[in-house]
């Protein structure tokens, strides 16, 4: 017999008591009651949509075309409260269905030097009635009046900075100096602002597992009261696969007296170094110097003395030296009178 068959008695068995309890008297009238609630609710609530109500409503601001070389005295007003009231029914079209759009004001034609915006009751109103229904009454607004304060900009050109994190593929690295276009933006803010301002900084930007030359355009870091153009610069990253060459360079005392001898030990060290795998053929030994005045070796008096490059190719991004420490022997010649 299968799981099927075995359950279905217990199925059956399970309807028919169902089916008993909603065919009680009892079970009936709780049905009917229950009925004639939902139904008194739906026409309460009907009922209630066609009371008038009042609700506020806030209707953004936006300023567009906002010359460069003016700045805001003050903190301007982005938003508009507004009370509105109207049937219940209509009223959920504000809530649920009908978005405000926002209030713009125009700068374009703004005059640069100190002066004043102003949007009166008139011209709000007006804005606001456009975006009303026919049935909806305005009955208040706050504020009332949009003053807006302003004087002219200073100017001033500042650096772009790379602002971000570049994370490499193994043996991947850059081989010459980021490139910013431009290098250079202008900035308009209060003349106290522009004085703490040295430069501007791309907005943060991590990439990770570069393994090759790059362009992308980024945005800058927007500061409060400063106006910035243009507000977005490219950047180009420049990426090589990086190899390691190792090269013998002789170490070389210089002006060494008439009559001393330096032997050192070892007279040649291994200087490795990271460079650029297309640049591997242009690496000479003739490219690096390890130069030591004799006075140092007079003033040391332990025979032992570390060692540094004193050239190098700018292109070579790291060189090690092995062994970074020699051992020499002065020996002075007597005179011959």
């Amino acid at each position: 017999m299968s799981r099927l068959d075995a359950s279905s008695p217990s199925l059956k068995s399970a309807k028919r008591k169902i089916n008993i309890f909603l065919h009680r008297q009892r079970w009936k009238k709780t049905l009917i009651f229950f009925a004639f609630v939902l139904l008194s609710f739906g026409f309460w609530y009907l009922q209630s949509l066609q009371q008038e109500y009042e609700i506020e409503k806030t209707i953004r601001i936006r300023y567009k075309n906002i010359p460069h070389e003016i700045v805001f005295a003050d903190t301007v007003p982005d938003e508009i409260r507004v009370k509105i009231r109207d049937k219940g029914s209509v009223l959920l079209n504000y809530s649920f269905g009908r978005t405000f759009t926002p209030i713009e004001i125009n700068m374009k034609d703004t005059p640069v030097n100190r002066g004043t915006v102003v949007l009166d009751e008139k011209a709000i109103e007006s804005d606001i009635h456009k975006q009303l229904m026919t049935t909806t009454t305005l009955t208040g607004y706050e504020p009332a009046q949009i003053n807006i304060t302003y004087s002219k900009r200073m100017e001033k050109d500042l650096p772009v900075v790379f602002n971000g994190d570049i994370q490499y593929e193994p043996g991947f690295h850059l081989f010459e100096d980021m490139q910013i276009t431009p290098a250079y933006v202008k900035v308009y803010a209060a003349e106290s602002v522009l004085d703490t301002l040295t430069n501007i900084r791309t907005v943060y930007t991590e990439i990770k597992k570069a393994d090759k030359t790059f362009t992308r355009a980024l945005s800058l870091q927007k500061i409060e009261g400063v106006s910035i153009n243009p507000e977005t610069v490219t950047i180009t990253v420049p990426i090589e696969q990086y190899t390691e060459k190792t090269l013998d360079i002789p170490v070389v005392i210089t002006r060494i007296p008439d009559d001393y001898t330096v032997r050192l030990f070892p007279p040649t060290v291994e200087v490795t170094s990271s460079l650029p795998l297309n640049r591997y053929k242009d690496l000479e030994a003739e490219q690096f110097e390890i130069h030591i005045p004799f006075s140092e070796l007079e003033d040391n008096l332990t025979g032992i003395l570390p060692i540094s490059l004193t050239k190098t190719p700018g292109w070579v991004r790291s060189s090690s030296i092995s062994p970074d420490k020699i051992e020499f022997i002065l020996e002075q010649h007597r005179k011959n009178n």
